[in-house]
C-alpha cells in the first residue's frame, strides 16, 4: 500500500468536495486509507455516479411496451424485437481522452461501448458515430480529426462491425475539445441474456480477457474534470486498445454464454475492478472478496490501487457457477485469453480486497454506487446571457443576396454541408454483411436482421447550434429529426440512447443549459414515443486557457432505434429516374433562423431555432410512413442541415439526376432554399401514381406543393440554371478532403 497522508487536501487532489470526503468518513466509521479514498473518489466521480445530473435525468420517460432492460438496469438498453430477438444499443463519450490522445481515445471509445452490448449476450451489428470538431482550417483540429477517424476505423475494422450511420459537425467552439460519441448495436436471443449481477455465496469471480496495467488509470476522474493547457501530462488516464483481443472475448464470451455457466458478467469500462466488482455486487445485494495478487499483470512495480483503478481494455469481470470452473478455462484457454479466480462472491454488503495477505481496502458495495451513498446535488442554474441576443434576431435585418446561385455553390462546399465521404471511406460498413445502405442511401442506417423479414433503422442526431439557441425546443428538434429519419427510411422509432455533452456542471449557465435539454428530450420522447434506455452525461467539455474558459456548444446526442417490419419498405432518399415528379410535405416557412446560411454566409451566429412544431412533426411522420407502406413514393428525403437545395442534391447524386423546381412565391427566396424549418420532407412520385399521390395527401388533409419534377442532370430553380449535377458532386465530395489533407 503507497505510503501516502489522507487528509482533506488529498482528497481534493482525487477530486473529492470537503463534503465528500467527511461523508466518506462517515460511512467508513474511520479515515480512509489511500487506496479506499481512491475508490471513491473515482466512483463518486461525475462520470461514474452522475451526482449533477441525475436528478434531471429521473424526469425521462423510460417505460415502453417494447423495453425489456431500461435506463440503469443492465449496461446498455434492451427492445424486444419480436421473433424471440432482442436489441441491445447504447451510445457512450470518450471526449476528454480524445483531446489529448485522438488515436487511442477514439479506439478505446469503440472498443467500450462494443463490450458494454456483447457483455449482455448480445453480438454487435452495427456501429454509428457522432463527431464534432474544431474549425477544420486549424492544424489542431485536422491533428484531431486524423487521430480520431483512424482510430475508430481501425478498431472498428478489426473488430468486425461496420459503421452503418454517424455524423459530423464542425464548430469554433470545439477547437481544443471535440466530442466523440460512440454507439454500438447487439442482437441476442431473449433467453440468452446475460445480466451484469452478481449472486450465489460462494460463487467464483473472475477476470478474463487481457492483463492489466497503469493505463487509464483515474480515468473517469479525468472525465470529470476541466481540460486545461497541460490536460497531455494526464496521457496515462487514457487507455490503449487491442481489437483484435476484443474479438477473441466477444467470441468467447458467447461461447460462455452458450455453455451456461455465466451467472454475471460486467465490462471493466471507466474505473476498471472497482466499478464492475461494486456495480455487480450492488446489482445481486451481495459483496465479494478479492485478491488483487491474482489480477494477472502485464508490468511489475503496480500498487493496489492502481490495479483496482486501471482501465486497461479488453476485460470482463465475469461471475459463473460454483463447480464449473473447469469450463470457464477451457474456453478461455482455446482463445489464448486470461481466465484467473481473483475472487468468490459473499452475503454481506463489502467489498474486501486484499494483496496476499494484507487487507488493503474495506468498502460498502452499495455506497459506492448511485442509489446507495454516492452524492446527489441540486445544482444552480440561470439563464445565459447571450439568450438576450438571440431573441433581438428578425429576418428583416438579413439583406437577401442578388444571386442564390453563389451562394448555393458556396454552402455545398462547407465542411458541415459538404460529403464526409473522407470520414466514411475510413470505416468498413460492409463487414458483417447486415448493412443494407450501402448501396442505397436512406435517412437512417438500415441493418437486416437476419432470417426474418425486419430490419433495424438506425440514426444519431444533434444540430447544437438549435439547442445552443434554445436548449429545450434544440433538444427537441434533435428527437423529431431523429425520428423524422427512421420514418423515412421505412421505420418505426422505438426507443432513444443519449449523450448528453456539456460544459461544467458548477457553471449555472452551463447546468441551466443542460436542465432545459433534458426537459425538451423527454418532452419530444413522450410526444415520439421513444422512451429513454440509457446513455451517457459528459461534463466537463471545455478548455481553460489562463483565465478564460470557453465551454463547447451544448450537445444532446440522440441515438435512436427504430424497426422496419416489412424489408419491402425500406426506402431510399435518391432520386430514381428522369421525369418523376418532385413533392414538398409540410411547409416552407420564412425562416432562416440558426442556418448553416446564416451562420457561414451571413456571419450571424446568434439567432433562433428554426420553426417547430410537435403536433405538425407527428402527423408529417404519420402521413410519411403511410405513403412508404402504400408505395406511393419512391423517393424520401428530411429537409434539414442546408435546408431545401442540399436536399435535393443529396437526393440528385448517386444517380447524377437533377432538379427543376419552382420557389413559393409567398416568401423570400433564401428562406426556401436555405432556411431550416422543421416538419418538411421531399418526395418523388412516378407518373402512373401521381393521382393517387394526391387523392391521398388530400384525403389525409396535410399540407403538400409541387415542386418540380427530376431531370436527366441539370440543377434549376425557377427557371434560372444552378449548373450541373456532376460539377456539384466534384465539389460536394473533395470539400472537406482538399481542407484536410
Amino acid at each position: 500500500m503507497p505510503n501516502i497522508d489522507v487528509n482533506l487536501e488529498t482528497a481534493k487532489s482525487l477530486g473529492l468536495l470537503a463534503d465528500e470526503f467527511e461523508s466518506i468518513r462517515k460511512i467508513l466509521g474511520r479515515l480512509p486509507n489511500f487506496t479506499e479514498l481512491s475508490i471513491f473518489s473515482v466512483m463518486w466521480s461525475e462520470h461514474a455516479s452522475y451526482k449533477n445530473s441525475i436528478k434531471w435525468l429521473k424526469t425521462l420517460p423510460r417505460e415502453g411496451s417494447q423495453i425489456l432492460k431500461g435506463a440503469g438496469e443492465e449496461n446498455a438498453g434492451l427492445v424486444d424485437l419480436g421473433d424471440g430477438l432482442a436489441c441491445a444499443f447504447k451510445i457512450e463519450s470518450h471526449n476528454h481522452p480524445c483531446a489529448v490522445e485522438p488515436y487511442q481515445g477514439a479506439a478505446t471509445g469503440v472498443g467500450g461501448i462494443n463490450r458494454d452490448i456483447f457483455t449482455m449476450g448480445a453480438r454487435p451489428i452495427a456501429q454509428l458515430n457522432s463527431l464534432r470538431f474544431g474549425n477544420l482550417s486549424l492544424d489542431r483540429t485536422k491533428w484531431l480529426m486524423k487521430g480520431i477517424v483512424r482510430g475508430i476505423g481501425d478498431y472498428g475494422n478489426s473488430f468486425g462491425v461496420p459503421v452503418v450511420a454517424g455524423e459530423v459537425f464542425f464548430d469554433d467552439s470545439y477547437n481544443s475539445n471535440p466530442i466523440v460519441n460512440a454507439m454500438s448495436v447487439g442482437i441476442v436471443k431473449k433467453d440468452r441474456l446475460i445480466s451484469a449481477t452478481a449472486r450465489g455465496t460462494g460463487n467464483p469471480v473472475f477476470i478474463i480477457g487481457s492483463s492489466t496495467g497503469k493505463d487509464g488509470i483515474h480515468g473517469a476522474t479525468f472525465a470529470s474534470a476541466d481540460l486545461h493547457e497541460n490536460s497531455a501530462d494526464d496521457i496515462p488516464s487514457v487507455q490503449v486498445g487491442d481489437p483484435f483481443q476484443e474479438k477473441k472475448l466477444l467470441e468467447a464470451t458467447l461461447k460462455l454464454n452458450k455453455a451456461g455457466v455465466i451467472i454475471g458478467m460486467q465490462d471493466m469500462g471507466a474505473a476498471g475492478i472497482i466499478c464492475s466488482t461494486s456495480e455487480m455486487s450492488a446489482r445481486g445485494k451481495c459483496g465479494m472478496k478479492i485478491w488483487l495478487d491474482k489480477v494477472p499483470l502485464r508490468q511489475q512495480n503496480i500498487d493496489a490501487w492502481e490495479i483496482l483503478l486501471s482501465e486497461s481494455q479488453e476485460r470482463m469481470l465475469l461471475v459463473s457457477e460454483k463447480g464449473k470452473e473447469e469450463i470457464v478455462n477451457n474456453i478461455l484457454g482455446k482463445w489464448d485469453l486470461n481466465s484467473v479466480q481473483i475472487g468468490e462472491v459473499i452475503d454481506e454488503d463489502r467489498l474486501y480486497f486484499y494483496m496476499g495477505d494484507q487487507l488493503v481496502a474495506d468498502v460498502p458495495a452499495s455506497d459506492l454506487v448511485l442509489g446507495g451513498g454516492a452524492p446527489v446535488y441540486d445544482r444552480e442554474f440561470s439563464e445565459p446571457a447571450y439568450i438576450a441576443d438571440i431573441k433581438k434576431f428578425s429576418i428583416d435585418n438579413i439583406i437577401e443576396p442578388e444571386s442564390l446561385k453563389e451562394v448555393a455553390w458556396f454552402l455545398l462546399k462547407q465542411p458541415n454541408l459538404a460529403s464526409k465521404r473522407w470520414v466514411i471511406e475510413q470505416y468498413d460498413t460492409m463487414v458483417g454483411t447486415a448493412n443494407l445502405t450501402t448501396n442505397f442511401p436512406a435517412g437512417a442506417g438500415v441493418v437486416n436482421l437476419k432470417g426474418t423479414n425486419k430490419a433495424l433503422a438506425l440514426t444519431v442526431d444533434c444540430n447544437p447550434r438549435y439547442v445552443h439557441a434554445n436548449p429545450e425546443m434544440g433538444t427537441s428538434i434533435a428527437v423529431a429529426e431523429a425520428a423524422r429519419n427512421i420514418v423515412c427510411a421505412g421505420g418505426k422509432p422505438v426507443a432513444i440512447t443519449n449523450c448528453l455533452n456539456f460544459g461544467n456542471p458548477y457553471n449555472p449557465e452551463v447546468f441551466w443549459q443542460f436542465k432545459e435539454a433534458v426537459k425538451g428530450m423527454g418532452n419530444a420522447c413522450r410526444i415520439f414515443g421513444t422512451p429513454v434506455t440509457g446513455g451517457n452525461v459528459s461534463f466537463y467539455n471545455q478548455t481553460s486557457i489562463g483565465n478564460k474558459v470557453e465551454p463547447v456548444y451544448p450537445t444532446p446526442t440522440i441515438g435512436m432505434l427504430g424497426i422496419i417490419e416489412d424489408k419491402n419498405h425500406i426506402m431510399s432518399l435518391s432520386f430514381k429516374n428522369k421525369g418523376n415528379m418532385i413533392y414538398l410535405i409540410g411547409e416552407s416557412k420564412n425562416d432562416i433562423s440558426s442556418s448553416e446560411y446564416l451562420i457561414s454566409y451571413h456571419k450571424i451566429i446568434n439567432s433562433p431555432t428554426p420553426w417547430f412544431d410537435f403536433d405538425f412533426e407527428l402527423r408529417l411522420h404519420q402521413v410519411i410512413s403511410e405513403l412508404i407502406r402504400h408505395n406511393l413514393v419512391n423517393s424520401v428525403h428530411d429537409i434539414s442541415d442546408g435546408g431545401l437545395f442540399m436536399t435535393l442534391l443529396e437526393s440528385s447524386i448517386q444517380f447524377s439526376l437533377g432538379f427543376d423546381i419552382t420557389s413559393d412565391a409567398e416568401i423570400r427566396a433564401d428562406a426556401f432554399l436555405f432556411g431550416e424549418s422543421q416538419g418538411r420532407v421531399i418526395v418523388t412520385v412516378t407518373p402512373h401514381r401521381e393521382n393517387e399521390f394526391i387523392d391521398f395527401m388530400i384525403d389525409k388533409k396535410f399540407p403538400f406543393s409541387t415542386l418540380g419534377h427530376v431531370t436527366r442532370g441539370e440543377m434549376r430553380v425557377d427557371d434560372e440554371s444552378y449548373g450541373f449535377i456532376e460539377d456539384a458532386k466534384r465539389d460536394y465530395l473533395k470539400a472537406i478532403e482538399s481542407m484536410i489533407e
